[in-house]
């Protein structure tokens, strides 16, 4: 079998997240599945580094699939151009290259970097606002910093989970959490090993409710020792959010 690695590059505004789903054809993996199928002329199976939810956006995503070799005639650069002439202009495949034949863009995965976005100048940002969640009230970014500072390292984090059900682990990693400002624009950037589901989107409500002072840094440590979802913030809605980049050893 012949291994190919793609980078992806999306506007999950209009779309119902990667993961394909039987009753929309408006998914990410869905339409890239759709294209190659019709290139090679069967299903094929396209594997992405992780799911992100409906609404929300990829700068770097991976993916990956596999082809027979008798049909693998097509050059990278003539894969990348056909996905590229067949998209929506709000997806792009910014690469295609041969990969290892171990290569698996989930589970070769090291770390992940997701990004949020806030506009707290003190005029709104007009050209980018449909990809900012706009706060009004001053934040505290030193407490913000503080609380952030008790997410770091590994944790159960089932209390920023929305999925009240899952039965699998909720142990993750958190390498860093990072804020900068810059016009007006808070990036908060989370690296880690790996993300439940909406669990950025809970960890940055949180953050936010610190930033506003309705919830003192020290109360952190026992949000995750509660394992409850209700002790944390609010999920955040996804449209300023972003998956920046993964990584891989």
């Amino acid at each position: 079998m012949a291994n190919f690695c793609l980078i992806i590059q999306y506007d999950g505004s209009r779309y119902n997240g990667w993961q394909r789903q039987g009753n929309t054809p408006d998914t990410i993996q869905g339409r890239l599945e759709a294209i190659l199928e019709q290139l090679y002329g069967e299903p094929v199976d396209l594997n992405g580094s992780g799911r992100t939810d409906a609404g929300v956006h990829a700068l770097h995503q991976y993916a990956n699939f596999r082809v027979p070799r008798l049909l693998s005639r097509y050059s990278c650069r003539e894969i990348r151009d056909y996905f590229n002439d067949s998209l929506p202009k709000d997806i792009r495949v910014l690469s295609v290259d041969k990969a290892d034949d171990r290569f698996h863009a989930r589970l070769s995965a090291v770390s992940k970097l997701y990004e949020y976005r806030i506009d707290c100048g003190e005029i709104s940002n007009i050209f980018d606002r449909r990809y900012l969640l706009r706060v009004t009230e001053p934040l505290d970014i030193p407490r913000m910093q503080e609380a952030a500072s008790f997410l770091i390292g590994t944790h159960d984090f089932r209390s920023f989970c929305a999925n009240r059900h899952m039965k699998k682990s909720a142990v993750r990693t958190i390498y860093d959490i990072t804020f900068t400002v810059e016009n007006g624009i808070l990036y908060i950037r989370y690296l880690g090993n790996g993300f439940l589901y909406n669990m950025v989107r809970i960890l940055t409500g949180t953050l936010l409710e610190v930033g506003l002072g309705d919830l003192p840094p020290s109360q952190i440590p026992a949000i995750l020792d509660g394992l409850d979802r209700s002790l944390a913030g609010p999920t955040v809605p996804p449209n300023a959010l972003f998956l920046v980049d993964v990584f891989y050893s």
